[in-house]
């Protein structure tokens, strides 16, 4: 594989009401199914996406279908795209006290069952070493959290920048192996 498409899902009600949703499966509002056709579009433009695979979450795969309409390109699902299991922080504001330093103690799980950065860097880059082999160019419908840690597969990254990395709603990055 030459190029590594990766794009966040569109919009939920837990995005448009600030809430951490991880692994609550959450659906698309109308708008997040709009951004899905708009990414699709752009997708479609590149001219080579030979495979796509998606978190199995709702919202990634919803987001995926879109793209896999467009392409005739059947959707794979792989749960090591799912999101980070942000544990009792699940369904809660973005800024509840705490949430915010817990993400940054890469070594320690979020509390009362969720992940730690480390644990999700795992299977993260156990799926990115895996596609290395891939023959086709390959779009990765996933999620924030799962997108940040992508990005610091491809690119040295401090912690601030890490902590502060973002990917909007069906936007796409492109990285090359």
């Amino acid at each position: 594989m030459e190029k590594l498409y990766v794009t966040r899902h569109g919009m939920t009600e837990f995005n448009a009401e600030d809430k951490i949703s991880g692994i609550t499966d959450v659906d698309l509002t109308p708008e997040g199914l709009r951004q899905a056709e708009e990414m699709a579009k752009k997708a479609y433009s590149y001219g080579d996406i030979g495979r796509i695979i998606a978190s199995p979450m709702i919202r990634a795969r919803k987001t995926a279908q879109a793209v896999s309409q467009l392409l005739n390109i059947p959707v794979e699902t792989d749960s090591r795209l799912r999101e980070w299991d942000y544990g009792s922080f699940e369904g809660k504001n973005r800024l509840t006290p705490g949430f915010s330093e817990s993400k940054e103690e890469f070594g320690c799980r979020m509390p009362d069952g969720g992940e730690s950065v480390f644990d999700l860097v795992y299977r993260c880059y156990d799926l990115l070493e895996e596609l290395k082999c891939c023959e086709k160019n390959t779009l990765l419908v996933c999620h924030g959290g799962v997108c940040r840690v992508i990005d610091s597969y491809f690119h040295d990254m401090t912690r601030d920048r890490f902590m502060h990395f973002f990917m909007g709603n069906c936007e796409i990055k492109i990285y090359k192996y």
